[in-house]
């Protein structure tokens, strides 16, 4: 599978809910632990993430409903639609590690050029 290219629903749900390498490890790390519940500090240290990155991607991923906070604490609770895609993402996660960090990275760094443009045009 790792010469294959990644199935649409995955590159799907990273392009649209993924933003950063933290949103991938803390979502697939919840996902492996559905009965526990986490605060961002605590996780940030198990998955030796930045405490801020992983506030941001537990609060991202919140909103995007894949997960629950209840007294600052986040939980694994994807709506069912979601749960196969999930699934499909950690299946290819286990097999594509390379193609799926590149394709995190390429659309950070697209988003950093996209947004450097209009620095460089504000500046002239």
């Amino acid at each position: 599978m790792s010469g294959e290219t990644l199935p649409q629903e995955v590159r799907d749900l990273l392009l649209r809910h993924i933003g950063s390498v933290a949103h991938l490890e803390a979502l697939l790390f919840l996902r492996a632990h559905p009965t526990d519940r986490w605060d961002a500090r605590s996780l940030a240290q198990r998955l030796y993430a930045s405490e801020t990155e992983m506030i941001a991607a537990l609060a991202e991923l919140g909103t995007d409903g894949f997960l629950a906070l209840e007294s600052g604490l986040y939980r694994y609770a994807p709506r069912p639609e979601d749960r196969p895609r999930i699934d499909a993402l950690a299946d290819a996660y286990a097999h594509q590690l390379i193609a799926i960090t590149n394709l995190i990275h390429d659309r950070r760094r697209n988003i950093q050029a996209f947004s450097d443009a209009f620095k460089l045009r504000k500046e002239r």
